[in-house]
Protein backbone atom coordinates (compact mmCIF):
# COMPACT_ATOMS: atom_id res chain seq x y z
CA UNK A 1 0.00 0.00 0.00
CA UNK A 2 1.63 3.25 -1.11
CA UNK A 3 1.73 6.15 1.35
CA UNK A 4 1.22 9.69 0.09
CA UNK A 5 2.79 12.89 1.46
CA UNK A 6 1.88 16.42 0.39
CA UNK A 7 4.73 18.94 0.10
CA UNK A 8 4.03 22.69 0.24
CA UNK A 9 6.08 25.37 -1.53
CA UNK A 10 8.24 27.91 0.29
CA UNK A 11 9.23 31.53 -0.28
CA UNK A 12 11.00 32.14 -3.57
CA UNK A 13 8.37 30.12 -5.47
CA UNK A 14 6.15 33.19 -5.97
CA UNK A 15 5.38 34.22 -9.54
CA UNK A 16 3.01 36.90 -10.84
CA UNK A 17 -0.15 35.16 -12.05
CA UNK A 18 0.00 32.30 -9.53
CA UNK A 19 -3.42 30.79 -8.98
CA UNK A 20 -5.04 32.88 -11.71
CA UNK A 21 -5.95 30.00 -14.04
CA UNK A 22 -7.36 28.09 -11.04
CA UNK A 23 -9.66 31.02 -10.24
CA UNK A 24 -10.64 31.47 -13.90
CA UNK A 25 -11.66 27.83 -14.29
CA UNK A 26 -12.98 26.93 -10.81
CA UNK A 27 -15.65 28.61 -8.65
CA UNK A 28 -14.13 26.74 -5.67
CA UNK A 29 -10.76 28.41 -6.28
CA UNK A 30 -12.31 31.86 -6.73
CA UNK A 31 -14.21 31.40 -3.46
CA UNK A 32 -10.94 30.74 -1.59
CA UNK A 33 -9.34 33.89 -3.06
CA UNK A 34 -12.40 35.91 -2.00
CA UNK A 35 -12.23 34.37 1.48
CA UNK A 36 -8.54 35.29 1.78
CA UNK A 37 -9.22 38.92 0.82
CA UNK A 38 -11.96 39.09 3.47
CA UNK A 39 -9.74 37.51 6.15
CA UNK A 40 -6.83 39.90 5.48
CA UNK A 41 -8.80 43.03 4.67
CA UNK A 42 -6.89 43.78 1.47
CA UNK A 43 -6.72 42.48 -2.11
CA UNK A 44 -4.12 39.69 -1.93
CA UNK A 45 -5.76 38.09 -4.99
CA UNK A 46 -4.83 41.08 -7.16
CA UNK A 47 -1.21 41.02 -5.94
CA UNK A 48 -0.99 37.27 -6.76
CA UNK A 49 -2.57 37.67 -10.20
CA UNK A 50 -1.26 41.06 -11.34
CA UNK A 51 1.78 41.90 -9.22
CA UNK A 52 3.72 44.01 -9.91
CA UNK A 53 6.58 41.62 -9.25
CA UNK A 54 8.30 44.00 -6.80
CA UNK A 55 5.10 44.12 -4.72
CA UNK A 56 4.55 40.35 -4.81
CA UNK A 57 8.19 39.70 -3.85
CA UNK A 58 7.87 41.73 -0.64
CA UNK A 59 8.01 39.18 2.19
CA UNK A 60 4.67 40.26 3.71
CA UNK A 61 2.96 39.60 0.35
CA UNK A 62 4.99 36.65 -0.94
CA UNK A 63 4.38 34.53 2.16
CA UNK A 64 0.56 34.78 2.34
CA UNK A 65 0.40 34.71 -1.47
CA UNK A 66 2.27 31.39 -1.68
CA UNK A 67 0.23 30.03 1.24
CA UNK A 68 -2.98 30.95 -0.59
CA UNK A 69 -1.94 29.62 -4.02
CA UNK A 70 -0.75 26.38 -2.37
CA UNK A 71 -3.96 26.05 -0.35
CA UNK A 72 -6.11 26.47 -3.48
CA UNK A 73 -4.06 23.74 -5.22
CA UNK A 74 -4.67 21.50 -2.17
CA UNK A 75 -8.42 22.15 -2.13
CA UNK A 76 -8.77 21.53 -5.88
CA UNK A 77 -6.81 18.28 -5.64
CA UNK A 78 -9.17 17.11 -2.85
CA UNK A 79 -12.21 18.18 -4.88
CA UNK A 80 -11.04 16.23 -7.94
CA UNK A 81 -9.81 13.18 -6.01
CA UNK A 82 -12.03 12.89 -2.90
CA UNK A 83 -10.84 9.33 -2.21
CA UNK A 84 -7.12 10.23 -2.24
CA UNK A 85 -5.68 9.24 1.16
CA UNK A 86 -3.13 11.74 2.46
CA UNK A 87 -0.83 10.24 5.08
CA UNK A 88 1.54 13.12 5.96
CA UNK A 89 2.46 16.69 5.04
CA UNK A 90 5.60 18.80 5.01
CA UNK A 91 6.43 22.29 3.79
CA UNK A 92 9.58 24.28 3.08
CA UNK A 93 9.93 27.13 5.60
CA UNK A 94 6.70 29.16 5.21
CA UNK A 95 5.24 26.05 3.52
CA UNK A 96 5.34 24.33 6.90
CA UNK A 97 2.44 26.58 7.96
CA UNK A 98 0.47 25.45 4.89
CA UNK A 99 1.32 21.84 5.79
CA UNK A 100 0.09 22.37 9.37
CA UNK A 101 -3.13 24.01 8.13
CA UNK A 102 -3.75 21.16 5.66
CA UNK A 103 -3.36 18.73 8.60
CA UNK A 104 -5.95 20.60 10.68
CA UNK A 105 -3.58 22.28 13.18
CA UNK A 106 -4.86 25.73 12.12
CA UNK A 107 -7.98 26.98 10.38
CA UNK A 108 -7.44 28.48 6.91
CA UNK A 109 -8.04 32.03 8.17
CA UNK A 110 -5.74 31.60 11.18
CA UNK A 111 -2.99 30.06 9.07
CA UNK A 112 -3.23 32.82 6.45
CA UNK A 113 -3.16 35.61 9.06
CA UNK A 114 -0.21 34.08 10.96
CA UNK A 115 1.75 33.73 7.70
CA UNK A 116 0.94 37.31 6.67
CA UNK A 117 2.16 38.58 10.05
CA UNK A 118 5.22 36.30 9.92
CA UNK A 119 6.07 37.84 6.56
CA UNK A 120 5.68 41.34 8.00
CA UNK A 121 7.85 40.54 11.04
CA UNK A 122 10.56 39.03 8.82
CA UNK A 123 10.39 42.04 6.44
CA UNK A 124 10.94 44.31 9.46
CA UNK A 125 13.93 42.18 10.52
CA UNK A 126 15.33 42.44 6.98
CA UNK A 127 15.03 46.22 7.04
CA UNK A 128 17.06 46.63 10.25
CA UNK A 129 19.79 44.13 9.27
CA UNK A 130 21.94 43.97 6.17
CA UNK A 131 21.66 40.31 5.37
CA UNK A 132 21.95 38.06 2.35
CA UNK A 133 21.87 34.44 1.23
CA UNK A 134 23.66 32.33 -1.34
CA UNK A 135 23.13 28.93 -2.95
CA UNK A 136 26.13 26.62 -2.73
CA UNK A 137 26.04 24.03 -5.53
CA UNK A 138 28.10 20.86 -5.63
CA UNK A 139 29.71 21.01 -2.18
CA UNK A 140 28.94 18.55 0.63
CA UNK A 141 27.56 19.59 4.00
CA UNK A 142 30.79 19.17 6.03
CA UNK A 143 32.99 21.50 3.90
CA UNK A 144 30.08 23.94 3.62
CA UNK A 145 29.88 24.06 7.42
CA UNK A 146 33.64 24.79 7.48
CA UNK A 147 33.03 27.68 5.05
CA UNK A 148 30.24 29.00 7.29
CA UNK A 149 32.44 28.84 10.39
CA UNK A 150 35.30 30.62 8.63
CA UNK A 151 33.13 33.34 7.07
CA UNK A 152 30.84 33.87 10.09
CA UNK A 153 27.61 32.84 8.34
CA UNK A 154 25.20 29.92 8.88
CA UNK A 155 23.78 27.01 6.91
CA UNK A 156 20.16 27.99 6.23
CA UNK A 157 18.78 25.25 3.98
CA UNK A 158 19.88 21.66 3.47
CA UNK A 159 17.69 21.08 0.44
CA UNK A 160 19.10 18.02 -1.31
CA UNK A 161 22.49 16.49 -2.22
CA UNK A 162 24.65 19.19 -3.79
CA UNK A 163 22.23 22.06 -3.05
CA UNK A 164 22.71 24.02 0.17
CA UNK A 165 21.89 27.62 1.08
CA UNK A 166 23.93 29.84 3.41
CA UNK A 167 22.73 32.97 5.20
CA UNK A 168 24.20 35.88 7.13
CA UNK A 169 25.53 39.44 6.91
CA UNK A 170 25.70 40.55 3.27
CA UNK A 171 29.44 41.30 3.17
CA UNK A 172 30.22 37.95 4.81
CA UNK A 173 28.14 36.09 2.20
CA UNK A 174 30.47 37.39 -0.52
CA UNK A 175 33.49 36.06 1.39
CA UNK A 176 31.71 32.74 2.00
CA UNK A 177 31.03 32.34 -1.74
CA UNK A 178 34.74 32.77 -2.51
CA UNK A 179 35.67 30.25 0.21
CA UNK A 180 33.09 27.76 -1.07
CA UNK A 181 34.50 27.96 -4.61
CA UNK A 182 38.01 27.49 -3.21
CA UNK A 183 36.80 24.32 -1.45
CA UNK A 184 35.43 22.91 -4.69
CA UNK A 185 31.85 24.18 -5.01
CA UNK A 186 30.73 24.15 -8.63
CA UNK A 187 28.92 27.43 -8.02
CA UNK A 188 28.22 29.78 -5.12
CA UNK A 189 25.55 32.26 -6.14
CA UNK A 190 24.22 35.17 -4.05
CA UNK A 191 20.40 35.05 -4.06
CA UNK A 192 18.03 37.95 -4.69
CA UNK A 193 16.39 38.04 -1.26
CA UNK A 194 15.41 40.79 1.18
CA UNK A 195 17.58 39.48 4.00
CA UNK A 196 19.23 36.61 5.84
CA UNK A 197 16.39 34.15 6.38
CA UNK A 198 16.95 31.19 8.72
CA UNK A 199 19.84 32.97 10.46
CA UNK A 200 20.27 34.84 13.77
CA UNK A 201 19.59 38.10 11.87
CA UNK A 202 15.89 37.14 11.92
CA UNK A 203 15.78 36.91 15.73
CA UNK A 204 13.76 40.14 16.14
CA UNK A 205 10.82 38.43 14.36
CA UNK A 206 10.65 35.60 16.91
CA UNK A 207 8.96 37.24 19.95
CA UNK A 208 6.38 38.86 17.63
CA UNK A 209 5.63 35.52 15.95
CA UNK A 210 5.43 33.83 19.36
CA UNK A 211 2.76 36.36 20.42
CA UNK A 212 0.89 35.88 17.13
CA UNK A 213 0.87 32.09 17.55
CA UNK A 214 -0.35 32.45 21.14
CA UNK A 215 -3.46 34.17 19.73
CA UNK A 216 -4.01 31.53 17.04
CA UNK A 217 -5.81 28.38 18.23
CA UNK A 218 -3.38 25.57 17.45
CA UNK A 219 -4.70 22.00 17.45
CA UNK A 220 -2.95 18.64 17.23
CA UNK A 221 -2.54 17.70 13.52
CA UNK A 222 -4.74 14.87 12.26
CA UNK A 223 -1.80 13.37 10.28
CA UNK A 224 1.98 13.65 10.74
CA UNK A 225 3.49 17.04 9.79
CA UNK A 226 7.28 17.00 9.50
CA UNK A 227 9.13 19.82 11.27
CA UNK A 228 11.82 21.76 9.39
CA UNK A 229 13.71 22.14 12.68
CA UNK A 230 13.79 18.50 13.81
CA UNK A 231 13.05 16.53 10.58
CA UNK A 232 10.57 14.56 12.76
CA UNK A 233 6.77 14.82 13.12
CA UNK A 234 5.32 17.59 15.25
CA UNK A 235 3.60 16.48 18.45
CA UNK A 236 1.54 18.76 20.71
CA UNK A 237 0.18 22.23 19.89
CA UNK A 238 2.63 23.77 22.42
CA UNK A 239 5.54 22.04 20.72
CA UNK A 240 4.31 23.18 17.28
CA UNK A 241 4.27 26.81 18.48
CA UNK A 242 7.79 26.50 19.93
CA UNK A 243 9.20 24.84 16.78
CA UNK A 244 7.60 27.36 14.42
CA UNK A 245 9.17 30.24 16.36
CA UNK A 246 12.53 28.44 16.38
CA UNK A 247 12.20 27.77 12.64
CA UNK A 248 12.65 31.49 11.83
CA UNK A 249 16.36 31.34 12.76
CA UNK A 250 17.03 27.59 12.39
CA UNK A 251 18.28 25.56 9.44
CA UNK A 252 15.64 23.99 7.21
CA UNK A 253 16.49 20.28 7.28
CA UNK A 254 14.61 19.43 4.09
CA UNK A 255 16.66 16.52 2.78
CA UNK A 256 16.60 14.90 6.22
CA UNK A 257 12.82 15.44 6.42
CA UNK A 258 12.33 13.70 3.07
CA UNK A 259 14.62 10.84 4.08
CA UNK A 260 12.54 10.41 7.25
CA UNK A 261 9.40 9.99 5.11
CA UNK A 262 11.19 7.62 2.72
CA UNK A 263 12.28 5.50 5.70
CA UNK A 264 8.63 5.40 6.84
CA UNK A 265 7.61 3.85 3.51
CA UNK A 266 6.33 6.90 1.62
CA UNK A 267 6.43 6.27 -2.13
CA UNK A 268 4.26 9.09 -3.52
CA UNK A 269 4.85 12.82 -3.05
CA UNK A 270 2.68 15.65 -4.39
CA UNK A 271 4.09 19.19 -4.43
CA UNK A 272 1.43 21.90 -4.06
CA UNK A 273 1.93 25.55 -4.89
CA UNK A 274 3.79 27.67 -7.44
CA UNK A 275 6.94 26.33 -9.08
CA UNK A 276 8.42 22.85 -8.83
CA UNK A 277 11.51 23.36 -6.63
CA UNK A 278 10.55 20.60 -4.18
CA UNK A 279 10.05 18.15 -7.07
CA UNK A 280 13.56 19.03 -8.24
CA UNK A 281 14.97 18.40 -4.76
CA UNK A 282 13.23 15.03 -4.56
CA UNK A 283 14.73 13.92 -7.88
CA UNK A 284 18.15 14.36 -6.26
CA UNK A 285 17.10 12.66 -2.99
CA UNK A 286 15.32 9.60 -4.47
CA UNK A 287 14.56 8.54 -8.03
CA UNK A 288 12.45 5.61 -6.78
CA UNK A 289 9.33 7.58 -5.77
CA UNK A 290 6.36 8.94 -7.69
CA UNK A 291 6.72 12.74 -7.68
CA UNK A 292 3.76 14.83 -8.86
CA UNK A 293 2.96 18.53 -8.59
CA UNK A 294 -0.01 20.88 -8.73
CA UNK A 295 0.97 24.45 -9.55
CA UNK A 296 -1.62 25.41 -12.18
CA UNK A 297 -4.61 23.99 -14.07
CA UNK A 298 -2.45 21.94 -16.49
CA UNK A 299 -0.39 20.27 -13.72
CA UNK A 300 -3.60 19.60 -11.76
CA UNK A 301 -5.01 17.74 -14.78
CA UNK A 302 -1.77 15.78 -15.20
CA UNK A 303 -1.73 14.82 -11.49
CA UNK A 304 -5.41 13.80 -11.49
CA UNK A 305 -4.78 11.66 -14.60
CA UNK A 306 -1.72 10.01 -12.99
CA UNK A 307 -3.68 9.18 -9.82
CA UNK A 308 -6.98 8.13 -11.43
Amino acid sequence: MSKTALLFAGQGAQVVGMGQDFAASSPTAQAWFNRANTALGYDLESICFNGPEAELTRTENAQPGIFLASWVAFELLKERLPLLKIDATAGLSLGEFTALTAAGALTFEAGLRVVQQRGRFMQEACEVTKGGMAAVIGLDEAPTREVCAEAGVVLANLNCPGQLVISGEAEKIGKACELAKAKGAKRAIPLTVAGAYHSPLMASAQPKLKAELANARLLAPTIPVISNVTAQPHTSPDQIAARMVEQVTSSVRWEESMRYLLAQGYTRFIELGPGAALSGFMKRISKEVQMLNVSDAASLEATVKALS
